[in-house]
């Protein structure tokens, strides 16, 4: 007797797959990115680009010094949003060039 499974969405497989390759923290970073424009809203979303994510750094380029000065001000909340938004303490240190 032959056993019949039914059939899982690839993103419920990816998410497995994920844990079972040991990369979740690889994972969690890619959310990050994915998130930011929501969590920082339009207006900085339009004021920079994500250059990388290492090591609990998150690089930022900003478009221009005025923009950079009040990012840096804000640091810490923009940091508590995306580390609520992802429901783990994965960003450390925001880098804003």
């Amino acid at each position: 007797m032959s056993r019949v499974k039914s059939p899982k969405q690839i993103s419920a497989l990816v998410g497995d797959l994920y844990q079972v390759l040991g990369l979740e923290e690889a994972y969690q970073q890619y959310k990050t990115l994915q998130i930011w424009n929501t969590a920082v809203g339009g207006a900085i979303a339009e004021a920079t680009v994500l250059e990388r994510f290492t090591g609990g750094q998150l690089f930022i380029r900003v478009k221009n010094p005025a923009w950079r000065m009040e990012l840096n001000f804000r640091k810490k909340e923009i940091i508590a949003k995306l580390n609520a938004a992802i429901d783990n303490v994965l960003v450390q240190e925001i880098i804003f060039r």
